[in-house]
């Protein structure tokens, strides 16, 4: 039910006490669900047809019950505790395999930290992971996308740091003799570290704790009205997209988590069609891939229900887009990393101009506020920070004392580093990151506003705007597109006066590039800074 209050004067939401907080571990959810619906499938493994296993199974596409995936998870628990102590900290380095869903619970209930890494991160970005976070172990796939990892891997180990393979661990783990009963953990104790996605450069480790992952995902799928569905994921693991709102998700509806190992937009339609799927988490740029994957094969997705997404602004075009090709209806969600990390959701019950122009209001149990950069609230309609207090603020950047404080406020609310604003209802709109406001002149100018437009353009597939040096202004907008391959030729004078007629003209990009994809991390965001070095080097194309 709604949170039900009195037209806002002000951007601020007060927490809707109305759904208790979930006390409990993620181990202990699921040891819920097993005992709830102990053969109800819980994992489908989804790999590209022509790849074999990943950690050496027999099979490509293995499926699990609750009962199935709670006695392995148990089994995990006992062979860590053979190795590693509670309270330590073990690192997971790979895509999406069963195994890591696997060491996910089992480290919970064995009480020990998960550490997440990108398997895209290179040798010098991994140790830094490692050594930021004093893992004591790095668990690992031998080979993925072309690198060798297990030879990555085994250059980093080190007196202290257990190197693990995947290939064969799971068979290992099922024949561990289990040991003493497993340890008392707190729901309120540190259970992820989960680097931040590096769109501004390095990393961080936001240490989340049980009870704000657990809730959060449940607050999220009940925003969703979720249900017992077929929740295909090609969400990566590592995130908390993938981690929380996906495993996390399915496990307190009891849903079947479908896995897809690695984003590819034939393989994820694929997974719909074969599995029946009712709803997908995808960012923009997959959403996008797919919309344009579904227009050159023949894929029956009459299951599909719900689609999810966030992470980046969800364009109206691409929510008109989703409804009327993929058939299927959108929720947008809007959160980070530091909040476990769902802030505000849309409901399929939302307009679609809600759905389309807005993030939704606040979940449950979290208070909302748009304010200046000294903390003031401001009043409703105006533009400032969004800053969020409740039960999922992370517990602290891991190892980062200052970083924390300039983020964590003394007072409990958190800096989300995003601008925005709240309508009377409590609806938040994401106008732009604070790292990504362009200032030229004088004048403020946020990339979301003239991305939404040129979107609107019929030959632009993808945009990505940011600031670019200019000695007299002091900044220029610039803006990268990847033009629809099926489009009319399109120059950048014609972009240019397109945007000249939906805002002011000074925020009308003086700089055009096209690219054929964008740097991305590894949550599907795309990286600006990296554009913006590339077109600082003259080496993007310009248009």
């Amino acid at each position: 039910m709604a949170h039900t209050i009195a037209a806002l004067r002000q951007s601020y939401w007060p927490a809707d006490g109305s759904r208790p907080l979930i006390e409990k571990t993620e181990g202990q959810v699921l040891q819920e669900a097993a005992r709830r619906a102990p053969d109800t499938p819980a994992l489908v493994e989804k790999l590209p047809p022509a790849w074999a296993s990943l950690t050496g199974a027999g099979s490509t596409q293995r499926r699990w019950t609750y009962a199935g995936l709670h006695q392995d998870a148990v089994a995990c628990a006992h062979w860590l505790l053979q190795r590693f102590a509670p309270g330590q900290r073990i690192c997971v380095w790979a895509p999406n395999v069963p195994e890591w869903v696997v060491l996910q619970y089992g480290a919970s209930l064995a009480g020990m930290v998960l550490v997440t890494a990108n398997p895209a991160l290179r040798a010098q970005e991994l140790d830094y992971v490692l050594r930021q976070s004093g893992a004591s172990a790095l668990f690992h796939v031998d080979r993925f996308r072309g690198s060798d990892m297990a030879a990555m891997a085994g250059a980093l180990a080190r007196p202290g740091l257990a190197v693990v393979s995947f290939t064969g661990w799971l068979a290992q783990v099922r024949v561990c003799p289990a040991g003493a009963a497993l340890p008392a953990v707190d729901p309120r104790g540190p259970a992820q570290i989960q680097y931040t996605s590096g769109t501004t450069g390095d990393p961080k480790g936001a240490l989340l704790h049980h009870m704000g992952l657990v809730t959060n995902a449940s607050y999220v799928a009940a925003r969703a009205e979720q249900g017992r569905e077929v929740y295909v994921c090609p969400m990566p693991l590592f995130h908390t997209a993938g981690s929380v709102m996906s495993v996390l998700g399915c496990v307190n509806t009891l849903s079947t988590l479908v896995l897809v190992a690695v984003f590819d937009p034939d393989l994820v339609l694929q997974a719909i069609e074969d599995e029946r799927g009712t709803r997908v988490g995808a960012v923009p740029t997959m959403l996008l891939a797919m919309l344009e994957q579904r227009k050159a094969g023949h894929y029956d997705i009459s299951s599909l229900k719900l689609a999810m997404s966030g992470g980046a602004p969800v364009p109206v075009a691409l929510t008109e887009r989703v409804r009327d090709e993929l058939g299927c209806d959108l929720v947008t969600v809007f959160g980070q990393t530091e909040l476990s990390p769902i802030v505000c959701q849309t409901s399929p019950r939302d307009s679609m101009e809600d759905k389309a122009s807005t993030a939704g209001r606040p979940l449950w149990n979290v208070e909302v506020r748009i304010a200046d950069l000294d903390g003031a609230v401001l009043p409703i309609g105006q533009e400032g920070e969004i800053q969020a207090r409740g039960y999922q603020t992370m517990l602290g950047y891991f190892g980062q004392p200052e970083a924390t404080r300039q983020t964590l406020l003394s007072d409990g609310w958190l800096r989300t580093g995003d601008f925005g604003v709240m309508d009377e209802r409590g609806y938040c709109k994401v106008t732009g990151r604070l790292k990504d406001m362009i200032i030229r002149g004088g004048e403020n100018i946020y990339p979301a506003q003239v991305e939404t437009v040129l979107m609107k353009h019929p030959a632009v597939a993808d945009v990505a705007v940011f600031g670019m040096p200019d000695a007299h202004w002091g900044e220029q907008v610039a803006a990268a597109v990847r033009l629809h391959p099926d489009a009319a030729p399109c120059t950048a004078e014609q972009l240019r006066q397109h945007c000249r007629q939906h805002i002011a003209p000074h925020k009308a990009p003086q700089h055009w590039f096209v690219c054929d994809a964008f740097p991305l991390t590894g949550s599907g965001k795309v990286q600006k800074f990296r554009l913006k070095a590339l077109a600082q080097k003259d080496a993007l194309r310009r248009l």
